[in-house]
């Protein structure tokens, strides 16, 4: 089997950053410009990292909100604190993303992938384990992704045209960067340097450790241990010094997570219990059996035998219909990805179990 590299886009997430950094000029401008960032971050993953397939990634009703109730609760309520023309504004770009992802998924030969009860992250961590032999870059800049970085597989945020690998960080350039990992776990990216190293080779894993023990905002996941600090002092066990004693489970570690707190309900919380329920939402392989199972045979589900035809001319109509006169101009080299099919193993495993 010959490698292959996958482009894997987390297309929610894509479109939803590249909407809130365009501010100038009218709806219709905005929504060019978001397709526009949609489209090059695509093309810059397949281009210049070498893709051969494209995987559209869509966002289900999560499993997590039966796990955790509160999981993203704050969106609908920030969506509900918004003016009118904003809400209007928003239903104009969704029926752009909208459109956007019916053409991909009826007039290319990307694989669309979307699971009825797992998210876009859900759907790329399954893939990348389903095919363990090949390349991948995640097309997104959702700083989750991190946790799965590896040797064969890369993140590249679009917005900010930024390339992550497991163990450096380049510019748009191609630059090697400074980086560091902040308190909340994610990456601060700092000027190009050729010699940078990152200070300790577990980072990616401390990473998703700072996610759980701060939570995450974005997601409405609370802390495990709010006002933890990062060093400790002589009477108090600080995050690193649990971390650094994690493997052993000795007394920092078990001193760290037997600690306990009261919540804004007046109610007794333990940083062990908090930080487990936490691990479970934050780490993108620990979905319940019956989960995984789904996710896996969506992705089946979705392997496509059949090839599409007209993929240029229909690419074409599309960005006439939202005016991306400047996408259009290089209609070969977006037409080339977008007509690449699958054809690697699971098509035979998508045979068996027809």
């Amino acid at each position: 089997m010959d490698k292959k590299k996958y482009i894997l886009v987390d297309a929610m997430n894509m479109f939803h950053r590249a909407k809130h950094v365009v501010h100038r000029g009218d709806i219709d401008t905005r929504i060019g410009m978001a397709l526009h960032i949609m489209f090059n971050s695509l093309r810059k993953g397949w281009r210049d990292l070498g893709g051969h397939h494209v995987v559209y990634c869509l966002e289900g009703k999560s499993w997590r909100k039966g796990t955790y109730k509160d999981y993203k609760a704050n969106r609908v309520i920030a969506q509900l604190k918004k003016s009118k023309k904003e809400q209007e504004d928003d239903e104009l770009f969704f029926e752009a993303f909208n459109s956007l992802n019916k053409f991909i998924a009826e007039h290319t030969n990307a694989t669309v992938l979307q699971c009825p009860v797992g998210e876009a992250d859900d759907l790329i961590a399954t893939w990348i384990d389903l095919h363990p032999e090949n390349d991948h870059v995640i097309i997104s800049s959702d700083s989750d992704f991190v946790q799965l970085l590896a040797p064969n597989v890369e993140i590249y945020n679009g917005v900010t045209d930024v390339l992550f690998t497991h163990d450096a960080v380049y510019n748009g350039k191609g630059q090697r960067c400074e980086f560091s990992l902040k308190s909340d776990g994610k990456i601060k990216v700092g000027p190009d340097d050729m010699f940078f190293e990152p200070e300790r080779d577990d980072w990616t894993d401390l990473s998703m450790f700072l996610k759980c023990i701060r939570g995450d905002k974005s997601d409405n996941i609370y802390p495990a241990y709010p006002g933890a600090r990062m060093k400790g002092s002589k009477n108090k066990t600080g995050i690193m010094e649990a971390w650094e004693d994690m493997s052993s489970g000795g007394y920092n570690w078990n001193n760290f997570m037997q600690q306990t707190w009261t919540d804004v309900k007046g109610e007794l919380q333990t940083v062990k219990e908090r930080y487990e329920i936490n691990h479970i939402l934050i780490n993108l392989r620990l979905q319940p059996d019956d989960i995984k199972e789904m996710l896996v045979q969506s992705i089946v589900d979705e392997i496509r035998t059949d090839r599409k035809q007209g993929v240029g001319i229909k690419f074409m109509q599309f960005c006439t219909m939202w005016d991306l006169k400047k996408i259009a101009d290089y209609p070969d080299e977006y037409a080339t990805m977008l007509n690449s099919a699958y054809d690697d193993y699971l098509i035979e495993v998508h045979k068996e179990l027809a």
